[in-house]
């Protein structure tokens, strides 16, 4: 495992945000979903692409705090560009389990 400085982490923009829309995405190569995530006044909305399709669904996501990296530059995802990174933890069997806060907590606040 590579190591990296506190600088580094500290370029890191992890938030919680709240998933607000969830949208079946057909046209993914693997099953996943398109998520509409709110980070807050100071941030809004953002979108991203996430194949959590095995432990979740659609109406499990609805309204669920995530916590995800909103700085890594937009990605093609298909015909959906993804604007951030959901975090989630990958088992064994490849099916990830999400990573999220533990109590509510406001939108667009950033992990320290």
């Amino acid at each position: 495992m590579e190591q990296i400085s506190w600088n580094d982490f500290q370029k890191i923009e992890l938030r919680t945000g709240t998933i607000i829309e969830v949208q079946d995405f057909p046209e993914a190569h693997k099953p996943a979903y398109k998520l509409f995530i709110d980070f807050g006044k100071e941030i809004g909305i953002k979108k991203s692409s996430a194949q959590i399709t095995d432990l979740y669904s659609k109406e499990d996501l609805l309204n669920k705090q995530i916590i995800a990296v909103i700085n890594f530059p937009p990605k093609q995802i298909g015909p959906f560009i993804s604007e951030c990174l959901v975090t989630g933890f990958v088992q064994e069997n490849g099916t990830v389990v999400l990573a999220v806060p533990d109590k509510k907590s406001a939108n667009g606040l950033k992990l320290a």
